[in-house]
């Protein structure tokens, strides 16, 4: 026996939550993969905390969203397992940054890189830093609440992964080649972090969160400075834009999945 796919509620609110929650899953799930892989043992140790934290707060958000969407769901709320675990690709809601893999030439057999990790998660730290100090004054008590919570991991990620950019970025010729690979693979994802549409406006029209595009200015900003000092070269924005935040993902978000929800679709409702 197999477990269904479940599907979620389509209200602005809940799509909205799912897309940060579906984010911090997603990621971590790719920054979970360099354990017992990393560089060196700290940082083996730094990454997989870094996953915990960005599931505790995916966690958070399936469950508030599960309660929000329950008057579509049957009136039976979703729960946080069978939000991450039972829904079909194109519900997932994420940036097509965060499921991108770790590798120097953006392939999902190409040897791992550190930079692109590195990279990737300055740029995801720097988003979610800023929209968590938004979304503490959310009209949504719950939402706020997880936020208050959130924000000060999404510092210290934030903070840890600056941190190597610089070492990188300002190193030696080999890190710094390899960080500027990391800038010219991953910037053309950029854009889709801030591309607005009718569940953004519905979440800053009730208060429920910030569009995405009113978190840019400051983005921007932030790794603008971050890039300076690390001596590297943002390259000239295209024409090209990812769709994850919409379900239309890269190919690489199915072979996550398989891996991710093969235990709950092969023993439904399995409990230790």
């Amino acid at each position: 026996m197999t477990a269904p796919s479940i599907t979620p509620s389509r209200a602005p609110a809940v799509r909205y939550l799912l897309r940060l929650a579906d984010l911090c899953l997603i990621h971590a799930q790719r920054l979970g993969e360099w354990c017992g892989h990393a560089p060196i043992l700290e940082e083996d140790i730094a990454l997989t905390n870094l996953s915990l934290d960005l599931i505790g707060q995916a966690r958070a958000l399936y469950t508030h969203a599960g309660r929000l969407g329950a008057a579509d769901t049957g009136g039976q709320p979703l729960d946080e397992d069978q939000l991450a675990f039972l829904r079909e690709e194109r519900d997932y809601l994420n940036p097509t940054l965060v499921e991108l893999p770790h590798s120097a030439d953006g392939s999902p057999r190409g040897e791992r890189d550190f930079a692109v990790t590195t990279l990737r998660n300055a740029l995801v730290a720097t988003w979610l830093r800023l929209a968590w100090e938004r979304l503490t004054e959310s009209s949504d008590e719950e939402v706020a609440a997880i936020a208050a919570k959130a924000v000060k991991e999404a510092r210290y990620h934030q903070q840890h992964s600056a941190d190597w950019v610089l070492r990188l970025g300002d190193g030696t010729d080999e890190s710094a080649r390899r960080m500027q690979n990391a800038v010219e693979q991953l910037w053309r994802f950029v854009p889709e972090l801030f591309e607005d549409d009718e569940v953004d406006a519905h979440a800053a029209a009730s208060g429920l969160g910030p569009a995405a595009s009113s978190l840019k200015e400051a983005f921007d900003a932030e790794i603008a400075e971050l890039m300076a000092e690390a001596q590297l070269k943002a390259p000239a924005v295209g024409v090209f834009r990812s769709t994850g935040r919409r379900g239309v993902h890269s190919e690489h978000l199915g072979f996550i999945l398989a891996e991710m929800q093969h235990l709950q679709r092969a023993y439904p409702g399995g409990a230790w």
